[in-house]
């Protein structure tokens, strides 16, 4: 029997084992202030495949993370410690020491920072099944909930409110486009001035792009490494930010355009520019092991010029600077942290608003084409928490909408702004930890709530820095979404040199599974946005073949590439750490997330950023 939305349990057979090490429990549903029943709990997860060796070389990390934490093979399958599983909010839990989300890169096994030592987990170096302990938690249904990443799942819905508007999913903001042809730098291909012995493009066969320049490191880090920010593409610059340098290159040839100096770390920065190419970066108030992440400074990434700077003060006892997170929409720039927020004009640095001062209290911001914020109300039990989702004003900090999710479930990831598609997570042990993802309306009322077939499992790729109490609600990979419709890439397929993985689409209207799309015969992909009324997708190559950039239909079917990078250079393409990928204007650009090496040498030959064109 149909019952109204929020008040009928899950359907598809919820409480259905989940197949981990990705599998998602039920989401919560119901419209705004109703909460859905409670969800059922995530079947135990499968230990995950022997990945292929690995062969090191071109700057990726060899060593464990340095903050001696292991790392999951993907980012909801295996609930990692960290910010991204804890409870952000002022009156939740301090999360654990330095987790980051990222799922096992490109067939290697999964990655870990340089640095310390990793100690066992519970159950070995990378922690085991988390779910080991609780063999009753495995018991269930057929059917499982589903978008959470891991195992399939499959999440009750709301019914349809037969949207159908034109696709609306944007880029990121930006100035205007790269002018000029790219030009291939038959030296080094790196254009940095350094020599090397092989011309990249030697090895290119038809049909194959171009390797349009190959960059190193040029900047002296701590021994850890460090995080790289970024990178922002502005008219024909190319931007990105990484310890105290923010440097911005040509995107033609990848020749230095300018370089901006800072007196201490990058600690945060957001995901977009303003559209005139503006920033604002938040650096550490000093360089001792005692400075907050808490000075902004604002700068004109066309020019690399530093522009207005401005420390946020402390709001209170619970006020915890180690970590802002920020996001820009229109002329706003948020930092939101643990115990508080501010947010000021991108132009002059004007407080545009500050802590509320109530029993709730935003803490972390999704930006772009609007201002979503994710809030935590003080209950007095920090085992049970209660967050809420509003789209505030820019110009204000006002709510336009809240929608509260059942208690005890956290806002974890903001996977699209518009449409919006929010991850939310319920439970702080490995053992009891559940996922679930909701559409919302533009008024903030439940759309859909997404189920998946039973056996697909998910990892999106959230990346990020290592915040530990504030929280970056944007930058995942792996996912993307026009106005109906939402696309998530499934992990693996298989283990060894044959993997391959599918692309899911979902009703956002019903939150059932449309269809689904096999990646080319053992390779993976992985959305990356919309495109022209496609998704946008990176094709991650093999062992010796290189990667690429595709299209898929809105309606399914078979991916079509429309940048084959070089086979011969799939070496250097697959070494990347934790690399972003981008695609502008017919180029692709690869970044590594993070930088580190054993020594001063190795740390200026590592591989930072590498383009290709036709």
């Amino acid at each position: 029997m149909t019952q109204p939305p929020g008040q009928q349990p899950p359907q598809g057979g919820f409480g259905a084992p989940q197949e981990p090490p990705h599998g998602v429990p039920q989401p919560p549903q119901g419209p705004p202030q109703t909460p859905p029943p409670p969800a059922a709990p995530p079947q135990a997860p499968a230990a995950p495949p022997t990945p292929p060796p690995t062969q090191p070389g071109y700057g990726y990390p060899q060593q464990p993370g340095p903050y001696g934490q292991p790392q999951q093979p993907g980012p909801y399958g295996q609930p990692q410690p960290g910010p991204y599983n804890q409870q952000p909010g002022p009156y939740g839990q301090q999360p654990g020491p330095y987790g980051q989300q990222t799922q096992a890169g490109y067939g290697f096994p999964p990655q870990q920072h340089p640095g310390a030592p990793v100690p066992p987990g519970p159950n070995g170096p990378g922690g085991g099944n988390p779910f080991k302990r609780k063999p009753a938690l495995i018991i269930g249904a057929a059917v499982v909930a589903l978008l959470v990443i891991g195992g399939g799942v499959y999440l009750a819905t709301s019914g349809g409110d037969g949207d159908d508007d034109k696709p609306v999913a944007k880029k990121s903001e930006q100035v205007k486009k790269p002018t000029g042809s790219p030009t291939v730098d038959q030296g080094d291909g790196n254009g940095t001035g350094r020599e090397e012995d092989d011309d990249l493009n030697s090895g290119r066969k038809d049909g194959e792009a171009k390797v349009l320049w190959l960059q190193k490191n040029d900047v002296d880090l701590p021994r850890n490494g460090a995080d790289v920010y970024g990178p922002w593409i502005v008219g024909d610059t190319i931007v990105k930010g990484m310890y105290r340098t923010v440097s911005g290159y040509s995107v033609a040839d990848g020749k230095q355009a300018w370089t901006l100096k800072l007196p201490a770390d990058i600690c945060s920065a957001p995901e977009q520019t303003t559209t005139d190419g503006k920033i604002v970066i938040a650096i550490k108030n000093g360089t001792t092991d005692k400075a907050d992440c808490s000075a902004l400074q604002q700068i004109d990434l066309n020019t690399g010029k530093a522009g207005w700077k401005k420390e946020v003060k402390k709001s209170g006892l619970f006020d915890m600077m180690s970590d802002l997170s920020m996001a820009i929409s229109g002329d706003t720039v948020t930092a939101g942290r643990t115990g508080s927020s501010n947010a000021f004009r991108v132009s002059d640095g004007k407080e545009v608003f500050g802590k509320r001062g109530g029993n709730c209290e935003p803490f972390a911001f999704a930006g772009g084409a609007k201002l979503i914020a994710a809030v935590n109300c003080r209950t007095g039990d920090v085992e049970n928490p209660q967050q809420e989702i509003e789209e505030l004003d820019p110009n204000t900090g006002k709510a336009k909408w809240t929608y509260k999710p059942a208690r005890g479930w956290e806002v974890d990831k903001v996977y699209s702004v518009t449409p919006l598609i929010v991850s939310l997570t319920k439970g702080d042990s490995s053992e009891d930890k559940q996922w679930s993802v909701l559409a919302l309306r533009e008024n903030g009322t439940l759309r859909s709530q997404l189920s998946s077939d039973k056996g697909d499992k998910f990892s999106p790729d959230c990346g990020g820095g290592f915040s530990i109490f504030g929280q970056q609600l944007q930058g995942c990979v792996g996912v993307a979404a026009d106005a109906n419709t939402f696309y998530m890439s499934t992990s693996d397929d298989s283990s060894g040199s044959a993997r391959t993985n599918k692309v899911v689409a979902f009703n956002l209207n019903t939150g059932k599974t449309k269809w689904k799309a096999n990646a080319p015969a053992e390779e993976t992909m992985k959305p990356l946005g919309m495109e022209g009324g496609n998704v946008l997708l990176y094709v991650e190559g093999g062992y010796s073949k290189g990667g690429g950039i595709a299209t898929l239909s809105p309606a399914g079917g078979s991916p079509k590439m429309i940048l084959k990078h070089p086979d011969s250079t799939s070496e250097i393409e697959r070494s990347f750490y934790n690399p972003k990928i981008q695609y502008v204007d017919g180029r692709s650009f690869i970044t590594s997330g993070r930088v580190s090496a054993s020594n001063d040498k190795e740390e200026l030959e590592t591989k930072t950023m590498m383009a290709f064109g036709n």
